[in-house]
């Protein structure tokens, strides 16, 4: 049986983090969870280390002691993995915008001998839930732009369901990572594409968070726009 885990990167998710995880737990039995937590203040670190008194073998906790970007939370929790020798890693969000009940559905697409595997909001046109019509029609336009600018066979290029297999992980070079932001959803799909690594996009359907406060803000999205032409030229 694959070892398997679930990265969630926390900040100020005290609202969503507890039901979260339960929830995961109770549809994937065989998965661990790793929250990667930058100090929040709100105490989601705390409810966390609850839950590990009732999950002790398959719930974990990395706490960092500042917030540092979406990026390399995900780094730090992906050497983390590779240090435990877990085979599938996979990025998810803590506020329920992705569905726990397709975690299953994407571990089979890896065990059926894909190397990545992405939740995709645009796989079957588009697929969000609650969202500010500009919003996602910005989201949706900055998907084509990264297809078009990368090459990328891939049609949601900034999705942040995504499991990897171990050795992907390994081979594209944690350390080679650049952007912290939501640029690094790209990089990483980019890096694994160029590398030659399979992909399958799996469609899903995204949600608004219903509770607590989006992470997005303007700065993250030049970063996005203008790093991708950046990678492409000199990754």
């Amino acid at each position: 049986m694959e070892k398997v885990l679930i990265i969630i990167p926390t900040y100020n998710e005290a609202e969503n983090i507890s039901q979260i995880i339960k929830e995961i737990f109770n549809c994937s039995t065989n998965v661990h969870i790793l929250v990667v937590d930058d100090s929040s203040p709100d105490g989601t670190n705390f409810l966390v280390k609850k839950l590990i008194n009732i999950y002790p073998a398959k719930l974990h906790l990395l706490n960092r002691i500042e917030k540092k970007g979406l990026g390399p939370a995900y780094i730090d929790g992906f050497k983390w993995a590779l240090q435990n020798e877990y085979s599938q890693i996979f990025e998810m969000d803590a506020d329920f915008s992705h569905d726990p009940s397709e975690i299953d559905k994407m571990i089979r697409i890896l065990n059926d001998g894909f190397d990545l595997v992405i939740g995709s909001r645009y796989k079957s046109g588009i697929n969000v839930l609650n969202w500010p019509i500009g919003r996602i029609m910005l989201s949706y336009a900055a998907s084509i732009y990264v297809k078009v600018i990368t090459g990328m066979p891939i049609n949601d290029p900034t999705s942040g369901f995504v499991g990897y297999k171990s050795h992907v992980l390994k081979k594209i070079g944690l350390d080679n990572i650049n952007f912290q932001g939501y640029a690094f959803q790209i990089e990483m799909k980019y890096m694994a594409w160029i590398n030659g690594f399979s992909l399958f996009e799996h469609p899903i359907i995204f949600k608004n968070r219903l509770k607590g406060e989006s992470k997005m803000n303007i700065t993250i999205f030049w970063e996005a726009i203008f790093g991708v032409i950046k990678m492409r030229l000199f990754k």
